[in-house]
């Protein structure tokens, strides 16, 4: 069945909106193309994307995997084992394998690597005591960076395969700290950004774009963002996202964004 394309977004005090509306940003599909469900919210805490984030994983379903492959669901990542006293930053890597086998996801940059690290980890790793401060979490502790660059690449494997079983996935989101609103003069202007600075892309197979959407954005230190979509079938083979305008080290401030990551969402991925 073909799903009409929805936006679900959570104003920062109110109730979810529900409304049908024109792809953000979209590659010319054939005409039997069904665009996605898509889900979004912003806000100054974690309860401001608390409905949207919800009803994203209700759309996938259950179980929420963490060992080989099953038939539906869902597989999430935290950054913190579900452990809140997990605090330690790693090192960077890439391409960032540690959720491969488990959670059939492989992360890479074309910067130095991929980090974990709670907002004063991430001060710490990048030498900016502002981090403390400007970035939160929706899952407590840790969040998830690139290390000299913005972009972080996801491709997707048969759990259970240790990255030799290709695999597409039904739908992707991740939740997203310290996306500001732009002034009108930073470099995310000039990319025709409509409210954002930070950008998801989708590919199918065959390397062409499928869907791409700027993040919605929330003024003010540590705010919370939060953009998934959902197809109904399993096209989705590989995500690109950008973080912010630059990649980080440099102070979050009216010529630049720096944003960072938390929760990954995403469907069970299928076999090729």
């Amino acid at each position: 069945m073909k799903k009409q394309l929805f936006l679900k977004f959570q104003a920062a005090f109110g109730v979810p909106l529900l409304m049908a509306l024109a792809p953000i940003c979209q590659a010319a599909q054939p005409k039997d193309f069904a665009p996605p469900e898509v889900f979004q919210a912003a806000g100054p805490t974690a309860s401001s994307i608390q409905s949207s984030v919800d009803q994203f994983r209700d759309a996938l379903g259950d179980p929420n995997g963490n060992t080989g492959p099953q038939i539906s669901g869902r597989r999430e990542i935290n950054w913190d084992g579900g452990n809140v006293n997990i605090v330690t930053t790693t090192d960077p890597v890439t391409p960032f394998n540690v959720f491969l086998n488990n959670r059939g996801a492989q992360f890479t940059t074309p910067g130095l690597g991929l980090s974990q690290a709670t907002p004063a980890g991430l001060a710490v790793l990048f030498g900016n005591p502002t981090y403390g401060t400007a970035f939160s979490t929706f899952s407590p502790s840790r969040l998830f960076t690139p290390v000299g660059s913005n972009v972080t690449e996801a491709l997707f494997f048969q759990p259970g395969s240790n990255g030799n079983v290709p695999a597409t996935v039904t739908g992707f989101g991740a939740v997203f700290t310290d996306v500001d609103q732009p002034d009108g003069s930073g470099p995310s202007k000039k990319r025709g950004n409509r409210g954002a600075s930070t950008l998801i892309e989708y590919f199918g197979v065959d390397g062409k774009v499928l869907y791409s959407s700027f993040v919605p954005a929330s003024p003010g230190d540590g705010s919370l963002s939060f953009l998934g979509i959902l197809f109904d079938e399993p096209l989705i083979a590989r995500v690109r996202i950008t973080t912010g305008d630059t990649a980080p080290g440099p102070d979050d401030d009216r010529s630049q964004d720096i944003v960072v990551m938390d929760d990954f969402i995403y469907g069970e991925p299928q076999p090729l």
